[in-house]
């Protein structure tokens, strides 16, 4: 197949890539929506991916990392506000997220498909501005562990964490139209030991706590209310604490500092001073951890969906720049050393975006009280979150490199993107937390080591190596978690990782796509992009990638 040509500018520096529908031109992304139920839906995320990738919208991503939020702890009168100031881009991006159901707004809706449709929305705003993806995933995976909590509490913030309206407004939670809601659990000793937690909670005589300790790392911190883990004596409790008080006071938060990150600079995070703020239950008490896991569950998800959105980013710039570039007389895409690189990042960045969206399918199901769909979960979002997460910034490096020295400059996306690939690794959960919890997941849950090999049986006998993997698997899986350790628990989770995505590539992507990817991911496993066998249509695989 050969790639259709492309007007080269007369200066051999490519025009800019913008005005571009994030999901309508993205074909891997269509399809994954059919598949997964959410084929009626592909209109209205194709208007956002139009939203998503206008002009506006990436001038507005890259404005609001020029110009981060600031902490003003103070007002003119020397009053104690503890405020974020943000650039009209944040609210611009953020915005758009929130009124287009990417936030809470998808609990609420009834349509078939509709959690797969936010997905595809999802990967589309990160392709704008990834910083606003750490508010609007909290938001949206808040409501399982909103709904723990007493009825009047879950019932008001529940309204507003689904509102498909923006408010970022500092005013009392009953005068919002909508809200954020957010996390404070890391420690400084404890990272991701949350049972070292030293914040305490204490029963106050109307029924409610109060909170008091410190938290090392708040995410958008301008949220309406945060899950706050603390000690109550019996053990780690979760609490849901307003940042403000119902008469529109600050509840006893104070901001220490914004910290300095290497990436996702757009979104606030913050050290935070708890002290005898109002907190609400959530769930049992002492059972803090297992009432957040049902908020984390959500936030690994949307980790996913931001690696497939960032590699999405770095596989269409790079298709886009050597489309438009010659080198040595020809067009940098039709070199075969370069046409390997390219149509490799586009198997991964597909790939990713299949499996971000058959999570979203599974939470959908489980949420209709499909018991399968929650096992299949439980084993495979870990896994999952593993291997696309540690994936992305080896992606948006190789990215950066087809782009030479204009990759390395601030006017590329690229730079961005790149900072922001390890970020997903690191929330919630890195590399060995997420291995680890695949063992756990097979010594508490075992029926979720059938319901993933259900899932690859599905796409059985259509691709050799795709029925060794799942037999090996097969195999490791048969001896539970003590059968693989804790020094294999890396190696299996990544096996299991790509054979899912091998899975849903065989028995939906084109075939040139699902056989490259067996080929490539399911033997031996070189690391390095642009490695192809003899055989893989290359040129199809770019020509399918390349956004229109």
């Amino acid at each position: 197949m050969t790639l259709a040509p492309a007007p080269v500018a007369t200066d051999d520096q490519p025009p800019r890539l913008a005005d571009v529908d994030l999901v309508g031109g993205d074909q891997g992304l269509r399809d994954a929506m059919g598949a997964y139920g959410a084929g009626a839906l592909i209109p209205e995320a194709e208007a956002f991916g139009a939203i998503a990738g206008s002009t506006e919208m990436l001038d507005a991503g890259f404005a609001a990392n020029e110009h981060p939020p600031r902490h003003i702890p103070y007002d003119r009168s020397g009053d104690r506000t503890d405020d974020i100031a943000f650039h009209p881009a944040w609210h611009r991006v953020l915005g758009a997220a929130v009124e287009g159901g990417v936030a809470g707004g998808v609990w609420h809706d009834p349509r078939p498909g509709a959690h797969v449709a936010r997905a595809a929305k999802f990967i589309a705003i990160a392709q704008a501005e990834a910083g606003v993806c750490c508010p609007i995933a909290m938001t949206s995976s808040s409501i399982p562990a909103l709904r723990l909590a007493e009825p009047a509490i879950a019932e008001q913030w529940e309204a507003l964490a689904t509102s498909t309206t923006y408010d970022p407004s500092s005013a009392a939670p009953a005068a919002k139209a909508g809200g954020l809601v957010g996390m404070a659990l890391t420690e400084r000793a404890g990272g991701s030991d949350l049972r070292r937690s030293t914040t305490t909670a204490v029963r106050d005589t109307d029924g409610s706590w109060r909170v008091n300790g410190e938290k090392w790392f708040v995410s958008a911190v301008q949220s309406d209310a945060v899950f706050v883990l603390a000690q109550t004596g019996d053990g780690l409790s979760c609490l849901l604490v307003p940042c403000r008080t119902e008469s529109g006071e600050r509840n006893g938060m104070r901001i220490d500092r914004l910290k300095d990150k290497l990436g996702n600079r757009s979104n606030p995070t913050a050290e935070v001073f708890f002290e005898n703020s109002i907190g609400y239950l959530v769930g049992e008490q002492g059972r803090g951890v297992r009432a957040i896991m049902a908020m984390i569950g959500g936030t690994r998800l949307d980790c996913v969906l931001g690696s497939a959105g960032v590699m999405r980013l770095g596989t269409s710039e790079a298709i886009h720049w050597a489309t438009h570039r010659q080198v040595f007389g020809r067009r940098l895409v039709d070199q075969p050393a370069m046409t390997a690189v390219l149509a490799d990042l586009a198997l991964e960045s597909e790939a990713a975006a299949w499996a971000g969206l058959r999570l979203a399918r599974a939470v959908e199901d489980q949420a209709k009280g499909d018991a399968h769909a929650a096992a299949f979960r439980r084993l495979a979002l870990p896994t999952l979150k593993y291997w696309v997460c540690k994936r992305a910034p080896m992606h948006l490096g190789e990215a950066l490199e087809c782009l030479g020295g204009y990759g390395y400059i601030e006017e590329s996306r690229l730079p961005r993107a790149y900072r922001e690939a390890p970020l997903m690794s690191v929330w919630e959960g890195s590399g060995n937390v997420q291995a680890l919890d695949v063992l756990r997941a097979l010594q508490t849950d075992p029926e979720c080591a059938e319901a993933v090999l259900v899932e690859l049986a599905g796409a059985g006998g259509a691709n050799r190596l795709l029925d060794a993997a799942t037999a090996a698997l097969q195999a490791d899986l048969a001896g539970g978690a003590a059968g693989i350790g804790p020094a294999r628990a890396r190696e299996v989770t990544g096996r299991i990782a790509r054979a899912l995505q091998a899975a849903q590539l065989v028995k939906f992507a084109p075939a040139e796509v699902a056989e490259a990817f067996c080929q490539t991911r399911l033997g031996n496993l070189d690391g390095a992009f642009g490695v192809l066998p003899a055989g893989v249509d290359a040129e199809a695989i770019v020509a399918r990638a390349t956004a229109t």
